[in-house]
């Protein structure tokens, strides 16, 4: 390890912050920390750093660090600065691996806010090993992809280990919100197609609900766990459903984190999310137009010529929804959860701000805070993690904090 973390320049590094949404986060953290925190921020231009420090309030004394997310050289000089490193760096896939390896490398404690199976599976198979040597913690997606869906089933999950009443057997999630897109967005899923493009043999790893497993031998076989579906009614939730646009990531997320837990969530746990959720015809009707309006879109991104036409259309990376529109954003996403006993459970987490931005800044600023002044208070664990599994009911407690609902309900 180059040395210990305490004798290092700066508590948190924000990699990305002259970004859309790295800009969010250096504000958030300038608000939250409050001068507590040595705070350094890097980014490629260190005139935009600089146009990033002044815009934001407390941010002006802040250090700026020149960084080139492909140089493994500027990487590691960032990483060995920092007991934490934030980064906003994307599409993950193409530019996030060479950070996160000098992380693991450095015993420097890191987050991000990928959403990117195939960068998530590289970063298992060849950093878990190395973080966990040196005592430190990657952690993936720590934004609107995937803190709700991972806090949510560990709130059911621990309410019914409290109370006795068995482990989680199945579980939907049922996701609604108001929010934008990115440009940033829009070029981590073009990346990833790329990347299919390119090796059509990483479908195989994609479409695996065990993708990001520890061990894909040691899952248990649960038969098909589709994330694509014809609208349904589900039983378990109540109303007609359609599949969520974030199921093939956070699915994954939240079967690592029940796998790194040896399974404490439930051996059996079938999981799956969804959107829509209302009972009656209208129910039916908003599933029906939820499902055909997100197969068109994800066909329309399939094929080159339609995408070269969106990709003048859409925003480029660096745009995002404005200051108004991200504060009318809003979300909501509630677990139907049943035990193996029969027990039902019902949790929720919600906020407001649009999920992707907003929301996003402030999840992924909580998850930086709570590794840098939370260390003692965390779950004992290293290597490449989850929120749940690295920042479980201190990141709850400071989202609370943060004006969020996260909440659990036992239902029957």
């Amino acid at each position: 390890m180059v040395g210990e973390r305490s004798d290092r320049p700066f508590d948190v590094v924000v990699a990305g912050a002259s970004g859309y949404v790295g800009g969010l986060v250096a504000a958030e953290l300038a608000a939250a920390s409050q001068d507590r925190l040595r705070v350094a921020l890097a980014g490629r231009r260190p005139d935009r750093l600089a146009a990033v420090a002044e815009a934001t309030p407390g941010a002006t004394g802040w250090a700026r660090l020149r960084f080139d997310a492909q140089d493994p050289r500027s990487c590691r000089a960032v990483a060995e600065q920092a007991r934490v490193v934030v980064t906003t760096v994307g599409p993950y896939q193409r530019l996030g691996f060479a950070l996160a390896e000098a992380c693991a490398e450095s015993g420097t404690d890191y987050c991000d806010l990928t959403g990117e199976v195939l960068f998530v599976r590289r970063c298992v198979d060849e950093l878990h090993e190395r973080a966990v040597r040196q005592g430190c913690r990657l952690v993936h997606a720590c934004g609107y992809d995937s803190v709700p869906s991972d806090l949510a089933v560990l709130l059911a999950a621990s309410a019914a280990q409290d109370e006795g009443t068995g482990a989680l057997a199945e579980a939907i999630l049922v996701a609604r919100a108001r929010g934008g897109l990115s440009g940033g967005t829009i070029d981590s899923y073009r990346a990833q197609l790329e990347a299919l493009a390119a090796d059509p043999g990483g479908w195989a790893v994609v479409l695996d609900p065990y993708a990001l497993s520890p061990s894909r031998a040691l899952e248990p076989d649960l038969g098909d766990q589709p994330d694509r579906w014809p609208p349904r009614w589900s039983d378990l939730a109540g109303g007609w459903v359609a599949p969520f646009v974030m199921a093939p990531f956070n699915t994954r997320i939240v079967r690592r984190s029940n796998a790194l837990l040896g399974h404490a969530w439930g051996r059996a746990l079938r999981y799956q999310e969804a959107t829509g959720g209302r009972p009656g015809a209208t129910g039916l009707v908003e599933a029906g137009g939820l499902a055909a309006a997100q197969g068109l879109a994800l066909r329309a991104f399939e094929q080159p010529r339609i995408r070269r036409l969106l990709d003048r259309l859409l925003p480029a990376p660096g745009q995002g929804p404005s200051a108004a529109a991200r504060r009318a954003g809003w979300f909501r996403s509630v677990l139907h959860a049943r035990t193996v006993t029969g027990a039902r459970y019902e949790s929720v987490v919600a906020g407001t701000g649009d999920p992707g931005y907003a929301a996003t800044a402030v999840m992924l600023t909580e998850a930086a805070l709570a590794l840098a002044e939370d260390r003692d208070h965390l779950p004992e664990a290293a290597g490449v993690l989850t929120p749940a599994t690295a920042l479980g009911w201190t990141l709850v407690e400071r989202l609370r904090r943060r004006g969020m609902t996260l909440a659990v309900t036992r239902r029957g």
